[in-house]
This record gives structure tokens, sequence and C-alpha cells, in this order.
């Protein structure tokens, strides 16, 4: 999937214009690679667009850092440079999002490294009856 088609998704999902959601999948692959193992994380990236990938590196091959929801949503926050609200709305668009591209199976292995809270981000909201 091309860049600009992720962030396009993103958008859409977030309900955001695209620059934000740029900023939004940035500070979402970034605080996700620091969650999850660094195999996970190159997992992951092996999926992505190019210029996406660098968002995914991490420095420390295999241990992540741990840290709860409220933080995840925090450090969101504070490197897209929006509110909490948004960024919990934005990080579930990414979340979703990266989980089209990268499919299935390689996204529940990655997501099991995370609390419920967070992998309840990359569930789609459900639509009323």
């Amino acid at each position: 999937m091309a860049e600009l088609s992720f962030f396009d998704k993103v958008a859409d999902r977030a309900g955001v214009p695209e620059e934000t959601a740029r900023a939004l999948t940035e500070a979402t692959l970034r605080t996700l690679a620091e969650r999850i193992s660094g195999g996970e994380a190159a997992e992951l990236a092996d999926h992505v667009a190019h210029e996406l990938r660098p968002l995914l590196a991490r420095a420390d091959a295999e241990e992540p850092q741990v840290f709860a929801y409220d933080e995840f949503v925090r450090r969101v926050a504070e490197r897209a440079q929006v509110g909490p609200r948004l960024a919990e709305q934005g990080a579930g668009a990414v979340l979703q999002t990266l989980h089209r591209v990268v499919g299935h199976r390689e996204f529940r292995q990655a997501l099991a490294q995370l609390p419920t809270e967070i992998q309840a981000l990359a569930e789609p909201v459900p639509h009323g009856p």
C-alpha cells in the first residue's frame, strides 16, 4: 500500500484532515514500536510502505517498554500534538488501517504483546443496527 493511501485511509477512519492523519500515524507507529518487541515491530515494518518503515524501527531488537493504555494514548497525543480524545480516536484508526495492510496473522501476533485496552483500539467501532 502506498504511503499516501495509508494516510488517506487513516484520515477517513478518524475523520481528520490528511495532515492530522499523518501526525497521528507517525505518533501511533512510533509508540507501538516502543511497546512491542523489536522482532514484531520488524515483522510489521516488512508489510508497510518504505516511507513508514522507519516509524516501526527499534534500536533495541527485542525488549519492549512496558506501559499501559493511558501512557500509550498520552505518548500518541504528545507526539501528534493533539488532545487525548483525538489521540485515542486516531490511534484506533491507525491500528485498524495497519491491520488491513499487514494481514490478520501478523497483526494479531504483534497485538498479543499489548494490554487488552490497547488491543481494543484496533477493533472497528460497531455501527448501529
